[in-house]
């Protein structure tokens, strides 16, 4: 039977250097600072990429990260060193975005990524086998199957750890060898891969999840780590929220208006509000449990558009993102649910212009 081809114009999410393809070769023509060995860009290029600019051709270099310029900086600065690269910080605060967008701008190439997860082994990070050819040839090269890090290391590329603290403590440490001397051996066959230059790794790391496992102070001295804070404002939250929505609301084809910007800045002010547990009067209200990130917000946003695209008139309105902004907030049925009912009584039932989500939240409750 022959194999039906796919058009990549379908593909639900493209990697950052197909989707961006354009911009990167623009700004390369326009690259002519020093460039490490084997990057594809310079290091003030990666920045460029990264934060967005207009090129002296006029050419518009879309922004991939709203944030502090100097994180930014530090982070590309710290990958053209021999030191890794730690992103840490909460859920939400775009790790895996910068790390996809760095690797992208940096090797060409953002899929040389290992997920992190509690069921991972030393393997995963270093390569496994082919068992059947195993066994029928013995240990060999052709038996082998490189990991992702072996790959970077052996084309001198940027590898991608995402979730490194949900790793096991023993598995993590794995790294440290291929860290601190650049190779990784490989005793069943009495040799060892030496990192090409331009190896170098990316990791993520978060303290909130459950199932965290400490970095060990050994592997820690390994990496650079820059920790990426939440939005300052409700003005920067509410324009990263609103680029990510109307890129997903291009990606998923979604027949529904582009929220208004007042939509998108009532749902971020209850998240702001309820993870600092303060409002913007500054009186005190309860906490809840979730992190109540950016990322969530951009979710709530991108379900309640296909609520109104599908079961609505099209036009995003409250009753279209009342479930999921309850879904997003209560985590924790008791605790949450009570801090919820309490803010939508306390706060969002006299706020001018919230009537019509005080209803719909209430009725979801």
């Amino acid at each position: 039977m022959a194999k039906r081809k796919r058009s990549k114009k379908n593909v639900l999410r493209r990697h950052a250097e197909e989707l961006f393809k354009e911009e990167i070769a623009e700004i390369k023509k326009q690259d002519k600072k020093p460039c490490p060995t084997n990057w594809k860009l310079s290091p003030w290029a990666v920045k460029q990429y990264i934060l967005g600019c207009k090129l002296t051709n006029g050419f518009q270099v879309s922004t991939k990260y709203f944030g502090n310029e100097h994180l930014v900086e530090i982070a590309v600065a710290t990958l053209a060193t021999d030191r890794a690269l730690l992103l840490y910080g909460l859920p939400g605060t775009a790790k895996s975005w910068l790390s996809e967008h760095l690797a992208a701008a940096i090797s060409g190439d953002s899929t040389l990524l290992i997920q992190g997860t509690a069921g991972i082994d030393e393997a995963t990070l270093r390569y496994n086998w082919n068992y059947a050819r195993l066994l029928a040839e013995g240990p060999s090269e052709d038996a082998m199957i490189a990991s992702p890090i072996m790959k970077a290391m052996q084309v001198g590329q940027v590898a991608r750890v995402e979730e490194l603290t949900r790793v096991g403590s023993d598995v993590q440490d794995t790294l440290i060898t291929i860290l601190s001397e650049k190779i990784l051996p490989i005793p069943e066959l009495n040799t060892e891969v030496q990192a090409q230059k331009g190896f170098n790794l990316i990791a993520t790391a978060n303290n909130k999840d459950k199932g965290v496992n400490e970095i060990s102070s050994a592997l820690s001295r390994r990496f650079n780590t820059v920790i990426l804070p939440l939005p300052n404002t409700l003005e920067e939250e509410v324009k990263i929220v609103s680029k990510r929505v109307a890129d997903m609301g291009k990606v998923l084809d979604l027949p529904a208006e582009k929220p208004a910007l007042e939509e998108i800045r009532r749902v971020v002010t209850i998240f702001q509000e309820l993870r600092s547990g303060l409002t913007k009067n500054k009186n005190k209200i309860k906490k809840t449990s979730g992190t109540l990130s950016t990322a969530e917000a951009i979710s709530v946003i991108n379900s309640g558009m296909a609520m109104a695209a599908y079961f609505g008139n099209g036009v995003l309105q409250a009753r279209d993102l009342a479930s999921a902004i309850t879904g997003a907030i209560v985590k924790d049925p008791i605790h949450d649910k009570i801090a919820w009912k309490e803010y939508l009584k306390s706060v969002a039932k006299n706020r001018a212009g919230w009537s019509d989500l005080y209803k719909e939240c209430c009725e979801v409750l």
